[in-house]
C-alpha cells in the first residue's frame, strides 16, 4: 500500500500517537456519518496502522528481558508475562 501525499509513515510516529490515530479511526467509523468510499479508505488505514502496532509491539515484547536471581547471580531470561 502506498502512503498518501504528505502522510507520514506510522513508524516515524510514537507508538501512543499511532494507537490514538487508530482509535480516532474508530469513532469516526463507529459515528455512522461517512459513505461507503470515506468509511472504507478508513477501515483500510485502520487494518494498516493496527498491523503496525501490533509489529511494533511483537518487535518490544522480544527485547523485553526479565533479571532473575539464580545462585546469587544476576541472569538475563526472556520476558515471559505472569499468568493470573
Amino acid at each position: 500500500m502506498t502512503k498518501a501525499k504528505g502522510e507520514k509513515d506510522a513508524r516515524t510516529e510514537p507508538f501512543e500517537k499511532s494507537l490514538a490515530a487508530l482509535e480516532e479511526l474508530v469513532r469516526e467509523l463507529e459515528a455512522g456519518d461517512k459513505s461507503l468510499e470515506e468509511s472504507l479508505a478508513l477501515f483500510e488505514k485502520g487494518v494498516s496502522l493496527s498491523k503496525d502496532l501490533t509489529a511494533r509491539l511483537e518487535d518490544a515484547k522480544t527485547k523485553v528481558e526479565a533479571l532473575s536471581v539464580e545462585g546469587g547471580r544476576l541472569s538475563k531470561k526472556p520476558f515471559a508475562p505472569r499468568e493470573d
